[in-house]
C-alpha cells in the first residue's frame, strides 16, 4: 500500500472502533517481522523507534530503512519517532520523512510543554506530519532512561493541552509503566474514561507489555487508538534468539536472523488480532 500519516491510521481506527498497534523496531529483523504479521493479517500498523534507542539503532540508519519498508509493504504503515526528547531529533525524523514524531514532555511543567509542542506541532505541519505528546508521567523507564513515578493524567488539563497544542494524539498515564511489569498493574479505567468525555483527540496507551487482551479492550472502549509495544517485541526476539543458539552445535547467521525475525512476527502478529477488537 503506502507510506502514510499515523493520522489516517488513527481515523481509521476511531472508525472501526479498534486501536493501531505502534510496534518498535531496533534492526532490519524487527522491521521484517513486524511487518510480515501486518501484512498476514491484511492491517496497518505503525512502525516507531524510541530517541534512547538511537545509540543502538542510529536514526540515520534505522528511518531509512523504516520508511522504505513502509513505502513496499502490502498495507498501510505510518512510520513514527517515539519519545523525542529533544528537538533536534524531532527535526531529524522529519527531514528522513517520518510521518509522525512524538516529543515527550511529561517532565516538563505544563507550560513548558505546551509551548515546546506547539513548537513541534507547527514544524511537523510543514511536513505533514502528526504529532503526538505525552500528559501525565507514565511510568517505569524508556529503554536505558531514568525511572519515574507515575502521575495520572487530568482530565481538565487533557481538553486545556489538546486545544491549545492541536495535537493529533494523546498519550495518556492511568497506571500503565514502560517495561516489564513485576505486577499485573492497577490501570485507573475510571480517569481514562473521563478523559474520552473530556478530549476528542486520539487516546494513545504506552507501556503496553504485560497488559492483558481485556484490559486492552476495555481501554479501546474508552477511546484509546494507538497502543505501543516495545519491551514484548524485544524480548521475544532475544528469546528465539537464545533458543537457536542453544538448539544447534554452530549457529549460522542466516538461521539467527530468521529466528529473529519469527520472534517479532509472533509477538505483533498475536498483538495486532487484540487491537482489532474482533471475537
Amino acid at each position: 500500500m503506502a507510506l502514510v500519516s499515523m493520522k489516517k491510521l488513527l481515523k481509521q481506527a476511531d472508525e472501526q472502533n479498534k486501536a493501531v498497534g505502534a510496534f518498535s523496531v531496533g534492526n532490519m529483523e524487527m522491521v521484517m517481522g513486524a511487518v510480515r504479521a501486518a501484512e498476514e493479517l491484511n492491517t496497518p500498523i505503525i512502525l516507531q523507534i524510541a530517541e534512547v534507542r538511537l545509540k543502538n539503532s542510529p536514526l540515520e540508519l534505522m528511518g531509512p530503512m523504516m520508511i522504505a519498508a513502509a513505502k513496499n509493504s502490502a498495507v498501510d504503515i505510518a512510520v513514527h519517532l517515539d519519545h523525542g526528547l529533544t528537538l533536534p531529533t524531532v527535526d531529524k525524523a522529519l527531514e528522513l520523512g517520518f510521518t509522525s514524531v512524538m516529543f515527550d514532555g511529561s517532565l516538563l511543567d505544563f507550560e513548558e510543554n505546551v509551548k515546546t509542542v506547539q513548537k513541534v506541532v507547527e514544524k511537523a505541519s510543514k511536513y505533514k506530519a502528526a504529532v503526538e505528546a505525552e500528559l501525565g508521567v507514565v511510568g517505569g523507564n524508556e529503554g536505558e532512561g531514568k525511572a519515574h513515578k507515575i502521575l495520572c493524567t487530568d482530565p481538565v488539563k487533557a481538553k486545556e493541552f489538546c486545544a491549545r497544542t492541536g495535537v493529533n494524539a494523546l498519550a495518556v498515564a492511568i497506571g500503565n509503566a514502560h517495561g516489564n511489569y513485576p505486577v499485573l498493574p492497577e490501570l485507573r479505567f475510571d480517569v481514562l474514561e473521563e478523559i474520552d468525555k473530556t478530549v476528542d483527540t486520539p487516546l494513545v496507551l504506552h507501556g503496553g507489555t504485560g497488559i492483558t487482551d481485556e484490559m486492552f479492550r476495555h481501554a479501546i472502549s474508552l477511546g484509546v487508538r494507538k497502543i505501543n509495544i516495545a519491551t514484548a517485541s524485544f524480548d521475544h526476539l532475544a528469546r528465539y534468539a537464545k533458543n537457536y543458539c542453544d538448539s544447534v552445535e554452530k549457529a549460522n547467521y542466516f538461521d539467527l536472523s530468521a529466528q529473529q525475525v519469527n520472534g517479532v512476527y509472533e509477538n505483533v502478529k498475536r498483538h495486532i488480532k487484540v487491537f482489532n477488537n474482533k471475537d
